[in-house]
Formats: structure tokens, sequence, C-alpha cells
């Protein structure tokens, strides 16, 4: 890809990383890299980008400068296999109002939606308060759906219920309104649902293969069996809450970064460092002039670790945005690929983190 991208991806890395806390440490295998390791790594690969070096100058410049930790990859697959997926920015016909067929609403997080501490498990519960004050798991997808739990909080509608479900999934997106002006949302919160993939679901009911199970596929599905949309859809107990996106023109990730599109992944933060430079090995979607998928190629670029996302889990994967347009959606409605991932620190910045380590109660 171009410099331009990964100067843009990397320089918001870098505001991000100078947030953290003085005492941050990640773990890559048996290493530990502090905050000033995680700064010196990128500054240093930031300079080498903006020298504008030639693809054979960069190889040459990060095999001197630094080393890679290779994820450890999915435990059923040989030892780095990763499954690598993408995501993407919809464009969604959208109104204000409920006016058919505009009659299938995002929300806003609604004031019932509450963050308390679980006191079994120690851990940070989204949920809500049943009429005796006790705090209790929050409506599911079909219970909000079924229910119409949430009036008032509506914040635009659109056509097609599959069209709000992949938003839901997407996590962001920009809706064209009946004015035709663009207006971009972005996640806000969610039930605190677990996330259940409704293409396992096909998978596992033999509607379809494992290959064929991707979003243009379900959709395909859903479209041509109206009668099981909504059970299918509400297989899925996640629900997502929505905002508007006034000050950006990216999609902004979990980490509160603009996401660039081709450079930014989701990864699990609990499994993978977000805070490191990373190398991604895989394959794209090449298309015809009719815009028709025809082939996939060998794909090798630099990444940021920027998102996290309810189906990305474990060592094992990485979701790779790819922007907006028609291109950006077929990649991620098709994109099921193999790869590794390689993560970049700086030789000899890893100062005193080893020290630290006594220190820590939990690694991130």
């Amino acid at each position: 890809m171009d410099n331009k991208s990964l100067v843009t991806a990397t320089t918001r890395h870098l505001d991000y990383l100078q947030t953290l806390a003085p005492d941050t440490v990640v773990r890559l295998g048996n290493d530990l890299c502090s905050k000033d390791c995680l700064l010196e790594s990128m500054e240093t690969f930031l300079d080498i980008l903006k020298q504008k070096p030639s693809p054979e100058e960069l190889n040459s410049a990060v095999r001197k400068n630094f080393i890679l930790y290779q994820a450890s990859g999915r435990k059923k697959e040989k030892e780095g296999e990763m499954l690598i997926t993408g995501y993407y920015e919809p464009l969604m016909e959208a109104s204000l109002t409920k006016n058919s067929p505009f009659i299938h609403p995002l929300y806003t997080a609604p004031d019932s939606l509450l963050t308390y501490r679980n006191p079994a498990t120690g851990k940070k519960t989204t949920g809500r308060q049943d009429t005796k004050g006790q705090n209790i798991p929050f409506w599911t997808r079909a219970e909000i759906e079924e229910g119409n739990l949430l009036a008032g909080s509506e914040l635009v509608y659109l056509k097609d219920p599959v069209d709000a479900f992949v938003l839901h999934v997407q996590g962001s997106g920009k809706v064209r309104l009946r004015d035709g002006s663009l207006q971009a949302i972005q996640f806000a919160a969610t039930n605190g649902r677990e996330y259940k993939s409704i293409g396992k679901l096909l998978v596992d009911e033999n509607k379809m293969s494992r290959e064929e199970a991707t979003m243009p596929t379900i959709r395909h599905y859903l479209e041509q069996n109206p009668g099981e949309q909504k059970r299918i859809l509400h297989y899925n107990p996640r629900f997502v809450f929505f905002q508007w996106n006034d000050k950006k023109d990216s999609p902004t990730g979990s980490m509160g970064l603009p996401l660039t599109a081709g450079r930014s992944i989701a990864v699990d933060p609990a499994t993978l460092p977000t805070g490191v430079m990373a190398y991604l090995i895989s394959q794209k979607p090449v298309l015809d002039k009719e815009g028709q998928l025809v082939k996939w190629e060998n794909m090798q670029r630099f990444v940021l670790p920027q998102d996290t996302g309810a189906a990305i889990k474990g060592a094992g994967r990485a979701d790779l945005f790819w922007g907006n347009g028609h291109y950006a959606e077929t990649a991620a409605g098709n994109m099921k690929e193999q790869g590794q991932l390689y993560f970049l620190v700086k030789k000899n910045a890893r100062t005193n983190a080893k020290n630290m380590a006594a220190q820590l109660t939990s690694l991130q």
C-alpha cells in the first residue's frame, strides 16, 4: 500500500501511546515492553517512514532495527496460523422519522443501560435494574425488537432489518438521509450480551457450508427465506447502540482512534498487544471491471491494532478494516483467509520492563 496511509495510521497510534499510563507494560512472548519501549519503537518506525524509503530500503531498515514476534495463532491450526477477516463502513439509506419503508430503528444507548461490577466475577458488566432495584442482564436482541422496549431512544430508521443487523456487526457506518445529506454513526455501547454468529448457525443447520458462510451468501439466504429471517437474526442476542459521529470523517475504533482503511485491524486485547506495530500476511480479493470477485492474491502489509470486535477473540483472529465503497464491502463480506501476524519492537528498547513484572497484577 501507499506510504501516506501508513504514516497517518502510525501517527495516530503514536498519539494514542502518549496517553497510556506510565506503568503500562505489554507482553510479547516471554518478553515485556514498557510504555517507553512502545513509544521508542513507534517513533523509530515513523522516522523510517518519513524518509519515504523504497520497499527494499524499508525491508532492510525493519530487519536492522526491530525484533519480530509472531502471534501464536489458532489452537487447532499449525502454530502461527490465524483466521483473517474484514470489516468495513457501510452506507445505508435512512430516515430521521419513522415513515414506511423506514421502520427499523437504530437506537442510542438508553438511560436504563447500566454498567456495574459483577460481585461474583469482579468484572464490569452491562445490564439494567429490575423493579426491585436489583442488577440484572440487559434485554436480548429478540426481547428489544419484539417488545418495543426502547421506544424514545431511536436515533434513525432503516428500510431493512438485515441492514440494521449489518451495522450492528460492523459497529459504524454512514447513512444517507431523505434530504440527501450523509451522516456518520458510530458505536456507543452494547447490551452486554455475548455475540453469537448467525453464519455458524446456518452452517450448523446445514443451510450452507463453512466456506459459503460469507456475508453476501448469508444476506442472500435471508432474502430468499423471509420466514426464517427473524429467528436467525435473533439468534445473536448481542445488541449495539449508536451515536452520531460529527467530528470525524473516519469511523472511530474502540481505542478512540480514527480508523485507517487497509491499515487498522481489530484484535483481542486480552491475548494480543495493541500498542505495537504489526505486519500482516494473508490474501486479498481481486475484482473485475464489473466489480465481481474473480480471485484472491497475496497480501503483505504493515497494520496497526486499533480496534476490537465481539467476534474477534483469541490469538488466532484479526479483522482488517477495509474502509468504505464497493471494494471494501466485497472484501469485508467475503474475507475468511488464513494468515500470519507479526509484532515489531525496536531492538534494545525493552529497558526495565522485566524489572517491572513483579509489580504487575495483570498484563495487557
